[in-house]
């Protein structure tokens, strides 16, 4: 045969995609694994569409995840996340995909991997590329992980089961600090634009904050208009590079990986239109974001971005509390180009002691994905 056969399975989780692996049925060497994740993928692909591969064009499509056994007593699965690149050979392996993360313990309850009766399942998920601690629950019908439900999220067409995610102690998941350069906000000298403020912070992943008004955005814009400020696009290019130097991810800027630092452009709650066309007024959320995530503006937001986010809206002195409403309840409203994402956000004596977010899942296809 001129292709061979891995098992697999298609999934969405949030609003992400990817393919997910036993770890069995892979290579465990990095320089054989790659090329295959590339094949599945369909990378590179200069027209940037993907065409000869699972993945969809864009940073939230091109993913895989590959579930093996527990390597800590206190979890149920090791979860290891793959960010394929679109356009280039590359297999970034830096960081965690928040909203894949949410079907991973679906994945182990159908796969059989975790046992689990009627009712609420808890998977405790071991995140191998950042060392934390992830622990799902949804619910389950006749042994397998519910699909159908009520619970709607933005970016993501009907309803699903409800699945809770709770990130365990998420700080320095890639620096080993909540606050790699040990200050809430640092000053960035950015060409064409001068000095601004930047909060460089790592909560479940890192993620450097810069205000919208800075980079003279609204912080209301789409994607597209986003991408087509090619001044603005060098300038976040250049403020994620020097991020990854600051934050210890790199020794040099030409260094920096490309899925950490994310790059979050933030403003404070201003009415705006989501890429389905409502309207969101500002008094429905409590501060917004555009992200940055592998060169591409998000059409939505990273679901780690968020954490990051709602963290930082919750300790005075950074660029996201400074535009942030006042926070007094559980929850942050993160207002994103496709509508509202709430994220819970527990912080004290300057430090994230857990985020919890609700997502959605649904397994999309199963069987076998062929590499040449």
């Amino acid at each position: 045969m001129s292709q061979r056969a891995i098992p697999a399975v298609f999934m969405r989780g949030g609003s992400s995609k990817g393919v997910f692996f036993h770890a069995r049925d892979l290579p465990a060497d990095r320089s054989a694994l790659d090329p295959v994740l590339l094949s599945v993928i369909g990378s590179p692909d200069p027209y940037g569409r993907q065409i000869d591969g699972m993945g969809g064009g864009v940073s939230s499509l091109s993913k895989a995840v590959i579930i093996g056994p527990p390597s800590r007593p206190d979890c149920d699965v090791d979860y290891t996340f793959a960010q394929v690149a679109v356009d280039r050979p590359v297999v970034d392996w830096a960081s965690n995909c928040g909203n894949l993360s949410s079907a991973v313990g679906p994945f182990a309850v159908d796969e059989g991997l975790v046992a689990a009766g009627d009712g609420e399942a808890l998977v405790r998920i071991h995140q191998v590329n950042t060392a934390k601690v992830i622990h799902a629950r949804f619910p389950v019908v006749g042994a397998r992980a519910a699909v159908a439900g009520d619970f709607a999220i933005a970016g993501v067409a009907g309803t699903g089961a409800r699945i809770r995610l709770d990130f365990l102690d998420p700080g320095g998941a890639a620096t080993g600090r909540l606050l790699p350069t040990g200050r809430t906000a640092d000053v960035l000298d950015v060409p064409g634009f001068g000095s601004l403020a930047a909060t460089m912070i790592d909560a479940a992943n890192p993620v450097v904050l810069v205000a919208a008004a800075d980079l003279g955005l609204a912080g209301t814009e789409l994607p597209d208009a986003i991408e087509a400020d090619g001044r603005v696009m060098a300038a976040l290019d250049w403020i994620r590079r020097q991020a990854a130097v600051a934050m210890g991810m790199a020794a040099r800027a030409e260094d920096a990986p490309l899925s950490v630092p994310k790059v979050a452009v933030v403003s404070a709650p201003a009415g705006y239109v989501t890429l389905d066309g409502q309207t969101v007024p500002a008094g429905a959320q409590d501060i917004s974001i555009r992200m940055i995530s592998m060169e591409r503006a998000h059409r939505a937001v990273p679901l780690t971005g968020a954490m990051c986010l709602g963290v930082a809206a919750r300790l005075p002195g950074t660029v996201a509390h400074a535009l942030a409403r006042p926070v007094t309840g559980d929850e942050v409203r993160v207002a994103n180009p496709s509508g509202i994402l709430s994220v819970g956000a527990e912080v004290e004596a300057g430090e994230a002691q857990s985020a919890v977010v609700f997502r959605t899942a649904r397994r999309l296809m199963q069987g076998e994905v062929l590499v040449p």
